[in-house]
């Protein structure tokens, strides 16, 4: 296993996932303070009220994440610490937070990877519709232009939104994530409409206010179609089914990535979706295309599928066979090879570079009676993930960094603090910092430049 010298290591966290302080110096609600709220939203009504507390304590992780020795760090900033009515007022006591924690960045030697929007949205802007409100364009646009003229002269690397397809797929269609909703799917794909406009906004702004060059993108997901086989036949379906679009869902990547770096929507989704779509310009499309610089794509799992009769995927019949691996979250099957063919196909069709912004394990990780965090288990997701991604630069993909999720265990969204992703343990109780066995692991690699041994 092998990896470019100038290879980005990183880790990731989310802003509502482990800030805390929600109604501290003037931070407004956001729509996952109203969600997590309310009674039976969430795991055990838990909140992220507190969550790791990192409002309070960051020097402290930034001092850990120093020790693991990451090259970059991606966060969230919390659009409501900023903007408490999405509009309007700046609290400079937001901004301050995030000046500090970008000067310790730095000068502990690693580069702020920043996420503007990654799901906790204003509640004040969700009352007046979210993103089903065509002047989410402009909210965002000014949002963005607050953050680039404070931040933008020590910030290079940028990623406007956060997974698409859980914002509207999880908030707006299912209602499970906040801010709860159940819109039909014509909404939905109005709504994704405005959201590709905001992004596209947010590059224009970072680009007028930055300072120096800057690489800018939006963190994609998805569910790898993994080939059953290694027959021509099964790759092949496998990689026509990555970029359809036939379920009236939101997880359609080519929806997405699309009109984003090829400037036009696929032409099956349109087909597909003619009696849902919204009107759809010229201008639109101009708007949304603004050049990106990398696709920045959030990998965990995927399901098998074969070829069928008429060429196209099915799901392989035996699938993962009963009692495959996988995580404490029940689509966390543990399938290297969806972070594989995700490089391997999207750097294929969108000729750009990829980062992986996001790669990691939950687990239900404890501190043993010796003092320590074992995780034998993550240890082993982690060297199997790398490796394919390490397999996926070899056969020629342009992988250019990754990021585990999390450097913590942290608020898990709907499931709350119950499922643990992080490098570092937290004791929710204490708020004391206990680095597993899997950070340990992941500094060593990183210190010998991602050779296995």
């Amino acid at each position: 296993m092998s990896f470019p010298k100038d290879f980005t290591w990183g880790a990731a966290a989310a802003a509502y996932q482990i800030e805390g302080a929600w109604n501290l110096d003037g931070r407004g609600p956001s729509v996952w303070d109203v969600f997590s709220q309310t009674p039976g939203k969430v795991f055990e009504n838990h909140t992220g009220n507190v969550a790791c507390d990192h409002y309070h304590r960051w020097r402290e992780d930034v001092e850990l994440m120093g020790e693991l020795g990451i090259k970059a760090y991606r966060l969230s900033l919390s659009w409501s610490r900023i903007l408490p009515e999405g509009t309007g007022a700046v609290k400079e006591a937001g901004l301050k937070f995030y000046d500090d924690l970008i000067d310790s960045l730095l000068a502990a030697g690693i580069q702020p990877w920043v996420t503007l929007f990654h799901w906790d949205l204003p509640q004040a802007l969700q009352g007046k519709g979210g993103f089903m409100n065509p002047d989410m364009v402009d909210w965002f646009g000014n949002y963005a232009a607050v953050v680039a003229k404070r931040l933008g002269a020590r910030v290079n690397h940028w990623m406007t939104i956060n997974e698409p397809p859980v914002i509207l797929g999880s908030g707006y269609q299912d209602g499970m994530f906040a801010p709860g909703l159940k819109e039909s799917y014509e909404n939905c794909l109005s709504a994704a409409h405005i959201l590709l406009k905001s992004h596209g906004r947010a590059v224009q702004v970072l680009r007028a206010h930055c300072q120096g060059p800057q690489q800018i993108s939006i963190a994609h997901t998805s569910r790898e179609p993994i080939p059953a086989t290694d027959s021509a036949e099964d790759i092949e379906a496998a990689r026509g089914r990555y970029f359809r679009c036939v379920e009236e869902r939101m997880w359609n990547l080519a929806w997405w990535a699309d009109p984003i770096v090829l400037g036009n929507y696929p032409e099956e989704g349109l087909k597909n979706f003619e009696k849902d779509l919204p009107t759809i310009t010229d201008a639109d499309m101009a708007l949304i295309s603004e050049p990106i610089d990398y696709l920045a794509y959030n990998c965990y799992s995927g399901s098998k599928v074969q070829a069928g009769p008429d060429g196209k995927a099915e799901l392989s019949p035996e699938g993962w066979g009963i009692g495959n691996p996988r995580g404490t979250l029940p689509w966390l099957n543990i399938a290297p090879d969806a972070i594989y063919w995700a490089a391997r196909w999207q750097t294929e069709r969108y000729k750009l570079p990829i980062v992986f912004a996001e790669n990691g394990f939950c687990n239900t990780d404890f501190v043993h009676l010796d003092g320590k965090a074992h995780d034998p288990q993550r240890i082993d997701f982690m060297t199997r993930y790398l490796t394919a991604v390490s397999r996926a630069i070899t056969d020629g993909a342009d992988v250019q960094g990754y990021f585990y999720w999390s450097i913590l265990d942290n608020f898990e969204w709907a499931e709350g603090y119950k499922d643990r992703f992080g490098l570092g343990h937290v004791d929710y109780q204490t708020q004391v910092r206990t680095p597993k066995d899997s950070f340990y692991w992941y500094r060593d690699l990183i210190q010998r430049g991602g050779t296995l041994v």
